[in-house]
């Protein structure tokens, strides 16, 4: 059972606004709209002058705007993510997976840029946006997921794209599922690659499946708008340009009160605070490492290479190393200039984390470790004798460790 507010005889009054015990009822564009924190407590029956909220058991089809499909939805929306005001390289990933989208459906490609100003909506519109709708509330640099909820849910009711789409990253994982949940549509999570169904406007959204084993291609026929987020650094940035023109649409801050408030962002101070999905080098321990202590000599090589340090899902399970630091299905996906695995056998779940990195260095005392089938270069042997002695030729060519100077090497 499910209690929702029919449109057409909601008449804006706002007297079931107070009746919810639960705050589950919002005014959008004039109208009132149930919410997913409804408890299903019914005290907004009875409240309502015009009868328009009613009960639906889930073996009836409930009719509203943001579900029939059909002509009024048109373009391709992307959510771009900003950090501290710092366009995320996952919203120039996501423009160019959309301009493509946008040219084979013939529609406009947008963005929503929220906490951020006119030179950053610019940006967007140099990597392909033909309009940027800027809400520039400084209260929205910290992400909230309610007034981002609110915010994302009020354009797509408004604008009605037929295509959403955003980061597979923490920020868009945590909100992005709410709106698909107000507006009732599918969400495919998760997505390394996306395309357009022949002969039809239907999304196909790419995505591994069954441990990574399989690629299952997912579509949504009926619910509109149709909406993924996309794994990042699998997809290549579209091409920036300048030159190109677009329009920017200020839209106005949340209408509701945020039932929570960011105090304060603390960034983590340690040594390896490099973003794993933006790292040009990575240096990766598995198994193989066989103790924590493995990754203090990663670590040492990182430092020399300014590179950052990663790790297989086995390493994080042992507590060798926090999961922020995973690379693999169920951790982050990478897309380095040097990847280099250390003690990592190569299992199909770490394999679709890093698989497009451009130059795949393999250390494994197995020859017939999997790791070795998609490495660019390859080397059998314990990893606690090969990386001190990398360490050591490193600090050679440096002048660090007095045997030759980077002249001499």
């Amino acid at each position: 059972m499910q209690i929702k507010v029919d449109s057409e005889l909601c008449t804006g009054c706002e007297s079931c606004v107070s009746s919810c015990p639960y705050d589950a009822i919002v005014m959008i564009e004039g109208k009132a709209f149930i919410n997913e924190y409804c408890q299903l407590c019914k005290a907004c029956l009875n409240v309502c002058p015009e009868g328009a909220i009613k009960e639906y058991f889930v073996n009836e089809r409930i009719e509203s705007p943001s579900l029939t499909p059909g002509a009024a939805y048109r373009g391709v929306l992307v959510f771009a993510e900003q950090r501290q005001g710092r366009l995320s390289q996952v919203s120039f990933e996501l423009l160019g997976a959309g301009r493509q989208l946008a040219g084979k459906l013939g529609v406009e490609l947008s963005a929503t840029l929220f906490g951020c100003g006119e030179a950053e909506a610019r940006e967007l519109v140099s990597w392909g946006a033909d309009k940027v709708y800027l809400c520039g509330d400084e209260n929205l640099i910290a992400f909230n997921d309610e007034p981002y909820t609110e915010l994302l849910h009020r354009l797509i009711v408004q604008h009605r794209p037929e295509i959403v789409l955003a980061g597979a990253t923490a920020l868009g994982r945590s909100f992005l599922p709410r709106v698909a949940a107000r507006l009732r549509a599918g969400l495919t999570a998760d997505c390394t690659s996306l395309d357009i169904e022949d002969g039809s406007r239907n999304l196909l959204a790419i995505r591994p499946a069954f441990g990574g084993n399989i690629m299952a291609t997912i579509i949504c026929p009926e619910a509109r708008p149709q909406m993924a987020t996309v794994r990042p650094k699998v997809i290549k940035k579209g091409s920036y340009d300048t030159c190109r023109t677009g329009e920017i649409v200020n839209i106005t801050p949340p209408t509701t009160a945020s039932r929570t408030k960011v105090i304060d962002c603390i960034k983590d101070d340690s040594l390896f605070t490099i973003n794993l999905q933006e790292a040009e080098v990575i240096v990766s321990g598995g198994r193989g490492l066989g103790n924590a202590k493995g990754f203090e000599m990663l670590k040492e090589l990182a430092v020399m290479l300014n590179a950052t340090v990663g790790a297989s899902r086995a390493a994080v399970d042992e507590g060798w190393i926090s999961y922020s630091h995973q690379v693999g299905q169920t951790g982050k996906t990478v897309c380095p200039k040097i990847y280099i695995a250390c003690g990592i056998s190569g299992a199909v779940q770490h394999m679709v984390g890093m698989q497009s990195s451009d130059i795949i260095v393999a250390i494994n005392k197995n020859p017939e470790a999997p790791i070795f089938n998609a490495a660019n270069y390859g080397i059998v042997g314990d990893v606690y004798e090969i990386i001190p002695l990398l360490i050591k030729r490193i600090k050679e060519f440096k002048g660090d460790g007095g045997a030759a100077s980077c002249e001499k090497a």
